[in-house]
């Protein structure tokens, strides 16, 4: 076995992780919602309508920050459908799943879930069929006291203090042609910043998240993130980025290796982000909210026909992917990415929480079970505290159709400065192989292993739809310390989590 060097010294570090990295996402598509997290007759439904036995998952897997309630959804979404007595609420064609929307979970429903799960919500407006308006009037319902029509609206509706939203999406996915709505950059960029302008006149206190490109193979990128951070960067406080990846049918090497795209498109972004800066002559820096990230396993054609054979249903069952281990392993990947750039990305939210893209599938009428990439995320909230240090790896690398010196093992490192850990978390991509790591502790005095994990299968495309605990971490004995090393070996095709004691 060759053997990856990766030199950790705690001068070198890139910044403090961020907590609203370990965001999630609902959307008001398929099952997200309805069965998802609310299912008023489910057995293990609270008083509230609201899966109990998903909320707890949810508090376990330590999601931080949920957006909602779209997606591509919001850019036809009344939001005064979804408040006030259920009873009054309109069903409602949703123009961009081609479903029926009952209404009967809104903007009062997500916020009291949000507070059973301990998480901060992100709102997003809509920009497509609606504008400066409707997005006043809106944030007026959530955040202003009272006194006032739509202050005192949400008040009549049982909700006498105001929620206090600090976070929110000036639209959704304007560069995508498949948007409701869909501008030019120039057009957003012009809508965006006069949205925000009139939203910070009102709360002054929020942050503001504008639409940057969808995916990194979008025709109009980078050019749609310079025109629209042109237009909004006195006004805006983050800049969105969204990014899927599917490719399961070029092989393990160039599916695992698509993480590099990601790391070369936020690269891309913060230095266009760098170019506007100086630009405006700005002292301001910009920051990035990766607000849709995940693995697409279902091919977007199959999502059409799935809605083709059952246009306008209530909650359909679409896009109901099931993740392998391999798709797991570039789930952690993506996630390091993002962490690996903590100092400049403050926001990330998985896409989506439950049922579609999902780390969790629910029954309907029934219970739940966690995809392989539940326990990657699980990992990285619970684990990846403090700050990320900014390591010097070398080791062993291959090339594929479309990536060249791809390492075999992709890191990270975070030291838990607080509570006296070091924490390594590896994807070793080789499918043959095992890899051996060195991890050269320099400044770092290690009392002990707390605990070392290994996640693997023996079939890189078993699933748990069926068996659900096939695969899962587990407990394994794989590190040697001494002599300010750590030595870890890693299995083929594994996620990996190292904990270690410092003495501090």
């Amino acid at each position: 076995m060759e053997t990856t060097k990766v030199v950790c010294n705690k001068e070198f570090q890139i910044d403090r992780v961020d907590s609203r990295l370990f965001g999630s996402f609902l959307e008001h598509m398929g099952r997200v919602i309805y069965s998802g997290i609310y299912e008023p007759d489910n057995k293990n439904a609270d008083e509230d309508g609201f899966r109990q036995d998903v909320i707890d998952r949810v508090k376990e897997m330590n999601v931080t920050t949920v957006r909602y309630p779209g997606g591509n959804f919001v850019s036809a979404y009344h939001w005064e459908d979804g408040v006030g007595a259920k009873e009054k609420r309109p069903h409602k064609l949703d123009l961009a799943w081609r479903s029926i929307e009952t209404n009967e979970f809104g903007t009062n429903e997500f916020m009291k879930w949000a507070k059973k799960t301990n998480v901060n919500p992100i709102f997003t407006v809509n920009l497509g069929t609606r504008g400066v308006e409707d997005a006043a009037h809106y944030l007026e319902y959530c955040n202003f006291p009272s006194g006032t029509q739509y202050s005192d609206m949400r008040k009549s509706h049982g909700v006498d203090e105001p929620y206090g939203i600090k976070m929110w999406c000036l639209g959704n996915e304007m560069d995508g042609s498949w948007q409701i709505g869909h501008k030019s950059a120039e057009e957003y960029g012009k809508i965006a910043a006069e949205t925000g302008k009139v939203m910070k006149l009102i709360d002054p206190d929020i942050e503001l998240i504008v639409c940057g490109s969808s995916l990194s193979s979008m025709d109009t990128y980078p050019e749609w993130d310079m025109e629209v951070l042109d237009k909004t960067y006195d006004v805006a406080d983050y800049l969105a980025l969204h990014q899927y990846y599917a490719g399961q049918e070029k092989g393990t090497k160039t599916f695992l290796a698509q993480s590099v795209d990601m790391e070369e498109y936020i690269h891309t972004i913060r230095s266009v982000a760098q170019v506007i800066k100086q630009k405006k002559r700005s002292k301001k820096d910009m920051k990035f909210s990766v607000d849709e990230w995940g693995v697409w396993a279902v091919p977007s054609n199959t999502v059409n026909n799935e809605i083709d054979e059952k246009p306008w249903q209530i909650a359909p069952a679409i896009s109901e992917q099931i993740y392998t281990l391999e798709d797991a392993l570039l789930f952690a990947e993506m996630q390091m990415v993002i962490i690996r750039n903590a100092d400049a990305i403050k926001i990330a939210c998985q896409s989506l929480l439950t049922n579609i893209s999902a780390c969790i599938m629910t029954e309907k009428g029934g219970g739940h079970w966690l995809q392989t990439i539940y326990y990657p995320f699980y990992y990285f909230a619970n684990y990846a505290k403090g700050i990320v240090l900014n390591v010097s790896s070398t080791g062993p690398v291959y090339d594929c159709k479309e990536f060249n010196n791809v390492p075999y093992v992709d890191s990270i490192v975070v030291w838990n400065d607080e509570d006296g850990e070091l924490v390594f978390f590896a994807v070793n991509r080789d499918e043959d192989n095992k890899q051996k790591v060195s991890l050269q502790l320099s400044d770092f005095k290690v009392d002990s292993v707390i605990e070392s994990i290994g996640m693997t299968a023996a079939d890189k495309k078993m699933t748990n739809q069926f068996q659900h605990d096939a695969v899962k971490p587990e407990t394994v004995d794989n590190v040697k310390l001494g002599n300010g090393e750590a030595k870890v070996v890693l299995k083929p095709l594994s996620f990996n989590v190292v904990r270690l004691r410092i003495n501090q």
